[in-house]
């Protein structure tokens, strides 16, 4: 099975597998990609052309299914590290841990290492109450 990954195996949605095309449907795929430079996908009956990072995606989901495998496409958040984590949110990797270990901001454990969502640092980070010169900023 073909996989369609982005930055880091942290899944943020039920992965969604597609089963391959019929050997018809794969070979007309294939003659359809070959030498495309342009995708352009139709959304409600609005043409929509991609960007490159887009295009580049979709069309190795395409290749993959015109190869005849079945596909899973997974998306997942963007992990930090504690020391990454730590310094977007301008604290110390201490304090950082405290958090985390309070459950104030979520942590997720590879083995023994801590890894944390962006989303949930940059969360964070909006309820904290500013400080009066950054309030007049």
């Amino acid at each position: 099975m073909a996989g369609c990954w982005h930055n880091s195996p942290m899944p943020t949605r039920t992965p969604r597998t597609t089963p391959a095309l019929t050997p018809r449907e794969a070979d007309a795929l294939r003659h359809a990609l070959a030498d495309s430079a342009d995708v352009t996908v139709f959304v409600d009956g609005t043409a929509f052309r991609l960007p490159a990072a887009a295009r580049n995606a979709v069309v190795d989901l395409l290749e993959r299914l015109g190869d005849g495998n079945t596909v899973q496409c997974v998306s997942v958040a963007e992990m930090l590290t504690t020391s990454q984590a730590a310094e977007l949110a301008g604290i110390s990797h201490t304090y950082l841990r405290n958090l985390t270990d309070a459950g104030t901001i979520p942590a997720e454990y590879r083995g023994s290492h801590r890894r944390i969502r962006r989303s949930d640092v940059e969360h964070w980070l909006e309820l904290q109450p500013r400080s009066a010169s950054e309030a007049g900023a």
